[in-house]
């Protein structure tokens, strides 16, 4: 399967945002409040169905809003670069990407490419679509990278001898990894992209109420959807963290940050370990096939 995008190329006049995993949940709710700040937004999702309905009802929701979709895999890599592609062009310019996509798996899955799926959808994706994206985000400088990240990270450590839990798997354990990697991530490529005027910062929006986790099976999923609905916010609420690291002014040049609440706060002291993260950073270029010193240039099929 290839990706798919469409609606109206872009919306020059516009700055345009993608947002991954935005048919539900937190990113659906980011892409409200960005329309209605008259921005063109970009929303992917993996079925076929949903980011085409979903830009329909946006269109009709918020008057005089500009909304394209675009459907793919994020777990398969083929996809991530398929997507890529097609979004590089279709929008000479990009002002902002938001990395939401994500999830957690009770049990060990594999990816038609041989990637556990926890990694693949919330570490390497994020990792491969900012690096194929950077040339037309530079292009829109000043733009921005926003990942979503985890206060689930202060748990984790890296487990350099088996990062994709091929030994032993645990599905948290797995997940609070992911989300210390995407930290690392999200500091080292705000140091490597210095005077691109491209910022590249994290944030935690909560435990929110987006039916996480509730894809897995028995215990799990049933913990999971108890949680929700005693302790988890609105994705109202949670896009209200997401949506300024987009649009606010007084952000425009923060690169390099974690952010819970709309306000910078320190992660923890494993996700600023700099050897980690450039040794993380050559890591993921080799399972991605990303030269470290050049990008691959993405190839896509044509837009539908």
């Amino acid at each position: 399967m290839s990706s798919r995008c469409s609606g109206t190329s872009g919306g020059e006049e516009r700055p345009t945002t993608v947002i991954t995993g935005a048919t539900s949940g937190i990113g659906r709710e980011t892409a409200r409040i960005l329309l209605r700040e008259g921005a063109h937004v970009v929303v992917v999702g993996r079925k076929s169905a949903g980011p085409e309905q979903l830009s329909r009802s946006l269109r009709m929701e918020v008057q005089g809003s500009s909304v394209s979709w675009a459907v793919a895999d994020l777990s398969r890599m083929e996809e991530v670069r398929s997507l890529a592609g097609d979004l590089r062009k279709r929008f000479p310019r990009i002002h902002a990407l938001v990395n939401n996509a994500g999830a957690i798996f009770s049990k060990r899955q594999e990816t038609p490419e041989g990637f556990e799926r926890t990694w693949a959808l919330n570490v390497l994706s994020p990792f491969l679509l900012s690096n194929l994206l950077l040339p037309t985000l530079a292009a829109a400088a000043p733009a921005r990278v926003v990942n979503v990240a985890s206060e689930a990270h202060r748990r984790a450590r890296l487990r350099w001898e088996d990062l994709e839990g091929r030994r032993h798997y645990s599905g948290w354990r797995a997940y609070s990894q992911s989300k210390l990697a995407l930290l690392l991530v999200t500091y080292e490529l705000a140091k490597r992209w210095e005077g691109k005027g491209v910022t590249v910062n994290a944030v935690h929006p909560g435990f929110v109420r987006t039916r996480f986790g509730h894809n897995n099976p028995g215990l799990w999923g049933g913990t999971l959807r108890l949680a929700e609905r005693l302790f988890a916010i609105s994705p109202e609420r949670a896009a209200r963290t997401v949506a300024p690291l987009v649009t606010a002014g007084e952000w425009e040049r923060v690169t390099g940050g974690y952010f819970i609440r709309n306000r910078a706060v320190r992660s923890s002291p494993a996700s600023t370990d700099r050897e980690a993260s450039a040794r993380l950073f050559r890591t993921l270029s080799q399972q991605v096939g990303l030269s470290d010193t050049r990008l691959d240039p993405p190839s896509g099929p044509a837009t539908a």
